[in-house]
């Protein structure tokens, strides 16, 4: 029996993911009307259209820049799509200027895990491997402990697994997170390109 899904809902559901209008209320009617669900289920669907759309050319974009009010700490993105009417899309832009905002405040070292060199994280797991059997628990136990600090590491280091640094304004979402959302909204593959931070000094 399909559940009565009221437009209020379809509109608010909207409103929170970004979905298209026949997305949010085939999710709603699927989940039963439970909202939660229905923003898990869009989120899930979305990641797996924006992993399609990953192997689409992003040719077009923005280059844009932050500097924090008192002049010290700046950064600069490229974040790149597919058409130039949706890089002048006032959406595309401030996505953007979030993640450069978040660049200056973070300081990520990559943007993505595949740009860890295979040296540097084989360096990192050594560190972590070495302090775990400092702490003498059995090898299994060493073993995760070191994996977990590894996880830990990529978090803090890898742009898209970062957690954006105005979490209330974002719902506590990844940059990750934040860009699939944009490119399900969008239709079109979003991908940052490059980051650089400048900070006086260094």
């Amino acid at each position: 029996m399909s559940v009565q899904i009221s437009a209020k809902d379809v509109k608010e559901l909207r409103e929170r993911t970004g979905a298209g209008m026949m997305d949010c209320k085939s999710a709603l009617q699927e989940t039963g009307g439970d909202m939660d669900k229905a923003i898990d289920l869009l989120r899930v669907k979305g990641q797996a259209k924006a992993a399609k759309r990953g192997e689409r050319a992003a040719g077009e974009g923005l280059v844009t820049s932050y500097v924090h009010h008192n002049g010290k700490v700046g950064a600069l993105v490229e974040v790149n799509c597919e058409t130039d009417f949706v890089a002048r899309n006032e959406e595309f832009a401030e996505f953007a200027r979030e993640v450069a905002s978040h660049v200056a405040a973070a300081g990520p070292i990559y943007v993505s895990e595949d740009e860890v060199p295979p040296e540097v994280r084989d360096a990192e797991m050594k560190v972590f491997a070495d302090q775990a059997g400092e702490e003498g628990k059995p090898e299994q136990v060493q073993r995760k402990i070191a994996e977990g600090r590894m996880r830990k590491w990529l978090e803090e280091s890898v742009l898209l697994n970062q957690t954006h640094v105005n979490a209330d304004k974002h719902d506590g979402r990844t940059i990750e997170e934040m860009r699939a959302a944009l490119s399900s909204s969008t239709g079109e593959n979003v991908v940052i390109r490059r980051t650089a931070r400048f900070r006086i000094g260094e």
